[in-house]
């Protein structure tokens, strides 16, 4: 893998139309781009909940879900949730599930930077300790998944616009949901 990190651009139906310098493609007209979104879970059942370091261009300081992040081109997406979670996290992960494989968001932040995003969820399990990158993670905690759930739908719980949609879509207990198959996953990942 390069230094550079590099994005996967879409087309509307999912299919990779070219590669993008991470750095520079979040802006005011933020290509689709390919991107993955992972729920964390311990032994105990909680799931593990971030706040996205202070500095990062897109969405800083916000809480969101254990860990988002975007393949290399070419890379498998399951290889790249067990790659991202081990740089952010410090941890390796077990039991990788794909639960929302069709996922799509647009948000806009309030200087106009917009992320735009085809985002399959994935849940995971992990047995470790956390050992955060400060660099992406300003701040994390362990969580009981029904009361985060409830307190995200309910509104009363502040965190990511499209972790609000995914707790939406997700099932009531993510851990016991059935992997759902890779075609369902825009074509650039399967």
């Amino acid at each position: 893998m390069s230094a550079v990190e590099s994005v996967v651009l879409l087309d509307e139906e999912g299919r990779a139309i070219g590669v993008a310098d991470k750095a520079g493609v979040h802006h005011r007209d933020t290509p689709l781009h390919l991107a993955f979104s992972c729920y964390l879970f311990d032994a105990a059942g909680r799931l593990l909940v971030t706040r996205r370091a202070l500095h990062k261009k897109t969405f800083p300081g916000v809480w969101t879900n254990s860990c988002c992040g975007h393949p290399a081109p070419g890379e498998d997406i399951v290889e790249t949730v067990r790659r991202r979670v081990g740089q952010e996290l410090g941890v390796r992960v077990d039991d990788v599930r794909l639960v929302i494989p069709e996922f799509r968001y647009r948000a806009v932040m309030p200087d106009g930077v917009v992320e735009n995003e085809m985002c399959p969820v994935f849940v995971a399990t992990t047995a470790e300790p956390i050992c955060a990158d400060p660099d992406e993670v300003e701040d994390h905690e362990w969580v009981d998944w029904s009361q985060f759930r409830s307190s995200v739908l309910s509104g009363s719980r502040e965190v990511s616009h499209w972790c609000v949609l995914q707790v939406r879509a997700l099932p009531l207990d993510p851990l016991t949901a059935v992997a759902r198959p890779r075609d369902l996953l825009p074509p650039a990942a399967r």
